[in-house]
């Protein structure tokens, strides 16, 4: 538990850990919720054009 707990610095280190792993989740999310927006997008453009044809 002496290991976990860092000399007492433990609640800053492990609270760092978890605000990194949050924010690079939350970025992950966002980029796949875009990504996915935007693949749509491009899917209604080419079926406008293939039908303006």
């Amino acid at each position: 538990m002496d290991k976990l707990a860092m000399g007492g610095y433990g609640i800053y280190v492990w609270s760092s850990f978890a605000l990194a792993f949050a924010v690079l989740a939350i970025n992950e999310w966002r980029a796949r919720r875009r990504f996915r927006r935007v693949f749509r997008e491009v899917e209604v453009r080419i079926k406008a054009l293939e039908d303006h044809l």
